[in-house]
């Protein structure tokens, strides 16, 4: 058994029974604050076109039945984060800087152990987002750069000229790409994060550690196929609840893949953490998964050291 997460308290760490004689602690790849949905989502909700879409509480919530309905002006969102990252053992969580900023100024700067950044960036700025990389990177000592290609306004497909800049910086400055990839969950096209795409991306990127977000759906098996190829190529469950982790990835990860699958959750903008490790314990990875899925991967590619 790994010795992961050790450190961590008995009252805050998951059951070890539950994971495979894994007792440790977890990293989420993609956590967050408590906030105003209207705050959190204004700009996608400029890009939809349906009616239904803009009145939803987030612009995918046909896809989610139990979010949380958490509002930060209510409350001390860090500490909400927080109360939950310990009732389920979560140690560290990766939180963009785009995203309920005061809050996450607030969290990295009070708890720098448990909290890491990464930033989301717009290729359509240009050398802007390049500036603006830099500059976080030397403020927060990012851990990651985030991309959503649907959620820009020229919707710059994932092998898009405007994307290479922001590529190349990331291999110079050691950072590695989550990049949402499959069907958008919010009503606007996909088709600039079709998973093909990656093959070129990881061709003329060689040196890039790429972690594919929210599912890669319906091209799973092709995700599969080219994390077999590309040795750089990882995969986050993030924004799916366990019970629906596609059997591709849970086959993947128990044959040749446990170094290139990593747990991203999607709280709050989703689902809650209660649901997702009440679920977890179902999920068929072998014993030697668990650790690795759970806290190892991440922290390689986040470069997160081991617990003290």
């Amino acid at each position: 058994m790994s010795a992961h997460g050790a450190h961590m308290t008995e009252q805050t760490s998951p059951d070890p029974t539950r994971f495979g004689g894994y007792g440790g602690a977890t990293i989420d790849t993609l956590i967050g604050f408590p906030t105003d949905p209207d705050q959190l989502y204004a700009s996608v909700r400029q890009r939809v076109r349906d009616d239904e879409s803009k009145t939803m509480a987030m612009p995918a919530s046909y896809m989610f039945h139990d979010v949380p309905e958490l509002h930060g002006d209510r409350f001390d969102s860090v500490a909400v984060t927080l109360a939950e990252m310990d009732r389920f053992g979560v140690e560290v969580g990766l939180v963009s800087l785009g995203a309920n900023p005061e809050a996450v100024a607030t969290a990295l700067e009070r708890h720098p152990d448990r909290f890491v950044a990464s930033i989301t960036l717009d290729p359509d700025e240009g050398t802007g987002a390049l500036r603006r990389l830099v500059d976080a990177h030397e403020r927060n000592n990012l851990r990651a750069v985030s991309l959503f290609p649907h959620g820009t306004a020229s919707r710059t497909p994932i092998d898009g000229a405007r994307m290479f800049p922001i590529y190349a910086k990331c291999v110079e400055l050691g950072l590695p790409v989550f990049i949402t990839v499959g069907i958008a969950g919010p009503r606007v096209p996909s088709d600039a994060q079709k998973v093909e795409l990656l093959d070129r991306v990881m061709y003329e990127f060689p040196e890039l550690v790429v972690v594919m977000r929210h599912g890669a759906e319906p091209w799973v098996d092709l995700a599969v196929k080219l994390m077999v190829k590309w040795p750089n190529l990882h995969y986050s469950t993030s924004a799916f609840a366990p019970k629906h982790y596609p059997t591709e990835i849970v086959q993947y990860a128990n044959t040749r893949g446990a170094d290139r699958i990593m747990y991203g959750g999607y709280f709050p903008m989703g689902l809650s953490l209660e649901r997702i490790f009440g679920e977890l314990p179902a999920v068929g990875f072998r014993d030697e998964v668990w650790p690795e899925f759970l806290y190892g991967n991440a922290a390689r590619v986040l470069r997160i050291e081991g617990p003290s």
